[in-house]
């Protein structure tokens, strides 16, 4: 009976350890390239102009769209199926890369067409990255897909580091070189051919001359539901890229990227780290649901951990660092300091709803996450389209900001009910995660303040050191909460 008893326990431990090792080995991975991406993006706004930062990303926000279509959600249906033959993986590789390349050449045909709604002489050029990268991602998809099935985090983590490193480096070199926006085309398509080479190195694939359609319709059933689903996604995460630089031209929307970077980027790929560890995790919890329900809650704990105070630092850096930057020509980002402290706090609401997508898509319901994905594409555009024709560009970007902050506490509101009705988890168990770390950055800003107040006639440079010391005492703390209260559970359970 003891034995009996203690199976679901050790189950949930494994989960636990299986989420903890993805956190911490995609978490370290994550902060390393996002310190890397951050500094070289640094280094190109000085070599670029604000016409040019905006024109670029335009391209990169529709090549993050194009990349959406790759591998129509395969590499999700392979991480659920409960069992891949060689001969479906043979069939699959040759069905994605075929399908990578249908992509890239609509992408060339569609260039012309975008250039001209955008109207920027020469854009179209740039899309010729887009396309290449293309049969690069999809050629990646089994190989990190069967890693991930694993549970094999280290190697994704290194994959992930080396792409990282590798694009900012080609993102530098070029812009060092005066290569304008093909710095940031060509350091978008850089990532592609490191990724592939990466996935290769710690999974190596080698596809063997097979196809039947029949024998991965399964898959490919499963991957058309769940890829609607990431393809909404890549859309609402550009599409305020796409509508800013619509309504206002390239240099507003430099303004608004340098804002979104640093605010929205590090919670983006947190989330992604969430999103990577926990799908597999929650797929084989998700057949008991008190298994799914732990998994779940400890990983909102988790997410909170991260992600919380690094966007609490970031309303306190968000005034000194934008007045230190400046482009090319030596215009001041300065305007950027609003939207970023703005979308700093969104970005807390919008990875927190981004957990429901690893369980709906776990627990089978791609169609429902799909339709999520679409109901959030469909505010965000909503708002956005409405601040497009109601404000001018100083204030545009703020109010585009403001859309983020409103629409992700809708979305939690329908998640929380969603989670009541279907799984029995009440709102004060989802809203505990967020009580520890809610008081560390409660005392993180008002420390940080106090702190500010004394060292003002200093200067930027000590204002944004002490909004960085916040945060590392912030973690800090935090993590010594963590490991408090985990040693007291602990010697609970060995005294029962």
């Amino acid at each position: 009976m003891a034995e009996e008893r203690n199976a679901p326990e050790d189950a949930m431990a494994q989960q636990r350890r299986a989420l903890g090792r993805g956190f911490n080995w995609l978490g370290g991975a994550t902060i390393i390239a996002k310190v890397t991406d951050f500094s070289t993006i640094l280094v190109v706004l000085l070599f670029l102009s604000k016409q040019q930062v905006g024109i670029g990303s335009l391209v990169v926000s529709i090549g993050m769209v194009v990349e959406a279509f790759d591998g129509l959600g395969t590499g999700d249906a392979l991480v659920q199926a409960r069992s891949v033959t060689r001969r479906q993986l043979d069939s699959l590789f040759w069905f994605i890369l075929g399908a990578a390349g249908v992509v890239a050449a609509l992408t060339l045909a569609a260039a012309p067409a975008i250039q001209a709604i955008y109207g920027v002489p020469g854009m179209a050029a740039y899309f010729i990255a887009v396309a290449a990268k293309q049969p690069l991602v999809g050629a990646a998809v089994i190989p990190l897909a069967r890693q991930n099935r694993a549970l094999r985090y280290e190697r994704i983590a290194i994959v992930n580091v080396g792409a990282t490193f590798g694009a900012a480096l080609a993102r530098a070199g070029i812009a060092l070189a005066g290569g304008g926006v093909w710095a940031l085309a060509g350091g978008y398509a850089a990532s592609g051919v490191f990724i592939l080479a990466g996935a290769l190195l710690v999974s190596p694939f080698r596809p063997r001359l097979h196809f039947n359609m029949a024998e991965i319709a399964p898959l490919l059933h499963f991957g058309l539901r769940s890829s609607s689903a990431n393809i909404f996604e890549q859309i609402f995460k550009n599409i305020d890229f796409l509508l800013v630089g619509w309504f206002y031209g390239a240099a507003p929307l430099a303004v608004y990227r340098v804002a979104f970077d640093v605010a929205m980027e590090p919670a983006m790929a947190i989330g992604t780290i969430i999103n990577r560890t926990a799908l597999p995790v929650f797929a084989r919890a998700a057949a008991v649901p008190e298994h799914l329900t732990g998994a779940l809650l400890w990983s909102l704990q988790r997410l909170t951990v991260l992600n919380a105070p690094l966007m609490a630092g970031i309303l306190l850096l968000a005034t000194p660092l934008t007045g230190l930057l400046h482009d090319s020509q030596g215009h001041s980002y300065a305007a950027a300091a609003l939207p970023m402290q703005i979308l700093a706090l969104a970005a807390i609401f919008r990875i927190t709803s981004q957990l429901l997508t690893p369980v709906l898509l776990a627990t089978g319901q791609p169609g429902r996450a799909a339709r999520l994905s679409a109901a959030t594409l469909a505010l965000l555009g909503t708002g956005i389209l409405a601040a497009g024709l109601s404000f001018p560009a100083r204030t545009g970007i703020v109010a585009v900001s403001a859309v983020w902050l409103a629409v992700y506490p809708l979305l939690l509101g329908w998640g929380m009910l969603y989670l009541y009705r279907h799984w029995k988890i009440r709102p004060g168990a989802l809203a505990r995660p967020f009580l520890a770390p809610g008081l560390g950055i409660v005392i993180m800003l008002l420390g940080a303040e106090t702190a500010r107040h004394f060292a003002a006639p200093y200067g930027p440079e000590v204002q944004i050191g002490i909004a960085l010391a916040a945060t590392l005492l912030t973690y800090a703390g935090l993590s010594l909460h963590a490991r408090t209260m985990q040693h007291a559970a602990v010697t609970v359970a060995q005294e029962t």
